[in-house]
């Protein structure tokens, strides 16, 4: 491109950002904001005999950092988040499932408390769960600026837009990657390195809306370095994937998938 050509370009782009609602969204605020959610969704871990007073202050705080973070957009954002307030007793309950999946799935680990506190997985897993709710109050943008936080903390890399099901657990998790269509089920467990991600893309943002992500079924693991892609892709209820594999297509269920895409029927490791 010539120096003409950039600078319609940029032109073009500043007009069209010029239509965006969140150029002024103050990250800072909104990072507290998840903070704090977290900690009111939690406090009585830290105290069992914490008041229901000590944890409204922590809502009111987040309520506070939102109108900070949103600015001018709240009020137009108010009744969205009215509904992500009202979800957050079914939110706290889906994060307790996780606990338990991590605590249980972990034999390194010794407490709950351990699990809140001291997990990039956890850390990951509750940033997703949040910005899911904003992403489907339409709040796509600041979901991904909260997604991204844990990405920068966890390396782990988990797009707002994914749907992850109950009891999800990650172990260590660097250089986990799950994509904006994938669907996960239940009891899933994930190691570090695995990515749920799409073929090719050649033809970039006009596939803005199509599934390019895997579907993993219940109760699958999946080993470290593997890499699954494609949105046609199905890995079956009852799975274990091997490290290291690359899958472009559907295995069935129950099926055990070792280095070289050899399957075998799943016997257990």
């Amino acid at each position: 491109m010539n120096e003409k050509s950039i600078d319609d370009l940029y032109q073009s782009m500043i007009k069209t950002e010029k239509k965006n609602d969140w150029l002024k969204l103050d990250r800072d605020e909104l990072i507290k904001f998840y903070k704090n959610i977290r900690t009111a969704m939690f406090l009585d871990f830290y105290n069992e005999k914490i008041s229901k007073s000590e944890i409204d202050k922590y809502i009111d705080k987040s309520v506070l950092n939102l109108k900070l973070a949103f600015k001018d957009n709240y009020d137009n954002y108010k009744d969205a988040l009215k509904t992500f307030y009202d979800k957050l007793p079914v939110l706290r309950e889906e994060l307790l499932l996780d606990i338990k999946a991590i605590y249980d799935g972990d034999p390194a680990c010794d407490s709950y408390i351990e699990v809140v506190n001291a997990y990039p997985g956890f850390l990951a897993i509750s940033a997703y769960r949040i910005a899911h709710e904003f992403y489907l109050l339409g709040l796509k943008f600041p979901a991904r600026v909260l997604t991204e936080y844990a990405h920068t903390r966890t390396g782990i890399d988990i797009n707002p837009g994914a749907k992850i099901g109950k009891s999800f657990f990650i172990d260590h998790g660097t250089g986990i990657v799950i994509g904006e269509t994938t669907e996960i089920g239940n009891n899933v467990k994930i190691y570090q390195g695995v990515t749920l991600g799409a073929l090719s893309l050649k033809e970039g943002h006009s596939l803005n809306g199509v599934k390019r992500h895997p579907t993993i079924k219940n109760n699958v693991t999946i080993y470290s370095g593997a890499s699954i892609l494609g949105g046609n892709t199905v890995i079956g209820e009852n799975s274990i994937i091997g490290s290291n594999v690359f899958i472009v297509k559907s295995v069935s269920p129950n099926t055990m998938v070792k280095n070289k895409c050899v399957e075998e029927p799943n016997k257990g490791i």
